[in-house]
């Protein structure tokens, strides 16, 4: 299969995708569209993804797929010799992958991306900041890891839902909550460090997809550095 990848690197679930593949040696094309210069709203990504989001995805020019949640399912049963951890075949543990996906955009998504994007992120494609909304989103991103924490990890293994290797719900809670690193560090480890066992899964899960997990987040620290040089300018 001829695998393309239409993404935005600063785009967490696009990152979730892309560590995935390289993880599992699934050859792809990467398509960059950059959110920042509003490239998803072309006509022509348009026939791609008619939502005009990243990430999606063609196969040998025939079948497109979009929503990162159904693109990382596709991966994992489509390409041989993707490890069963990913996306197990029993279908009792990937219901609980799956529960886990789908509580993640309502909450743990809604409040991540939310709060990076309104108080820093909106400036990269001159939006004002939301400072009121930002605050909203970071209730609910607070709520979350508490939730993550409470309910996701279990005492008898490193990941989510108490396995021993990373599933596709670990690479995309991660790559979400990696989203954090835009915020200034005063800020980031006021959410984070009261919540212990979340750090420690990040850095399990960031050291189970090296070298990989680093390479694909390096855009998110030019980012960084660079609306620190945008702030300094003002």
């Amino acid at each position: 299969m001829k695998l393309k990848l239409f993404v935005d690197r600063l785009s967490q679930p696009c990152r979730a995708i892309l560590i995935f593949c390289k993880m599992n040696e699934i050859e792809f094309e990467e398509v960059r569209i950059e959110l920042s210069k509003g490239e998803q709203l072309s006509p022509e990504f348009k026939e791609i993804n008619p939502m005009q989001k990243v990430p999606a995805m063609k196969v040998d020019e025939r079948f497109r797929l979009f929503e990162s949640h159904a693109i990382l399912r596709f991966l994992a049963g489509a390409f041989p010799g993707v490890a069963d951890h990913w996306y197990p075949a029993d279908l009792f543990k990937r219901a609980e992958i799956d529960s886990v996906l789908d509580w993640h955009h309502a909450n743990l998504r809604h409040g991540s991306a939310g709060l990076v994007f309104h108080s820093k992120l909106a400036r990269l494609s001159g939006r004002p900041l939301d400072l009121r909304a930002a605050a909203d989103c970071e209730k609910v991103l607070s709520a979350s890891l508490a939730k993550i924490e409470s309910v996701w990890l279990k005492e008898e293994g490193q990941f989510l839902l108490g396995n021993s290797k990373p599933s596709i719900a670990d690479l995309s809670l991660v790559c979400e909550t990696m989203q954090l690193e835009a915020l200034d560090e005063k800020v980031r480890k006021r959410l984070l460090d009261p919540h212990g066992k979340v750090r420690k899964w990040m850095d399990d899960t960031r050291n189970a997809t090296q070298p990989y997990f680093d390479e694909i987040h390096g855009v998110l620290f030019q980012v960084k550095d660079k609306l620190k040089e945008m702030e300094s300018d003002e």
